[in-house]
């Protein structure tokens, strides 16, 4: 499975290259959208990799009782991230 970073590095040098073409041309609209997008795709992002983690089995080696061991807890996880606050 792939580091939370180097996912939201590979997100952020796409959008700058692609910024910077935007940049290079002067189109100042495509460089706002830009801007919108990669902020919005940066939140998508890491909510999904927060639901990931929640869902992903205790790393070797943790106590079974110390991360969250049952399907149920694992809903309940996921049922407090989606809580709005």
């Amino acid at each position: 499975m792939r580091d939370r970073q180097r996912i939201l590095q590979n997100l952020e040098t796409m959008y700058r290259d692609a910024f910077r073409e935007a940049e290079g041309r002067e189109d100042k609209e495509r460089m706002r959208r830009l801007d919108f997008d990669y902020q919005r795709d940066q939140l998508y992002l890491e909510t999904i990799l927060d639901v990931r983690d929640l869902l992903v089995a205790p790393p070797a080696g943790e106590p079974e009782g110390g991360g969250v061991s049952s399907i149920l807890d694992k809903a309940q996880k996921l049922r407090n991230l989606a809580r709005l606050r």
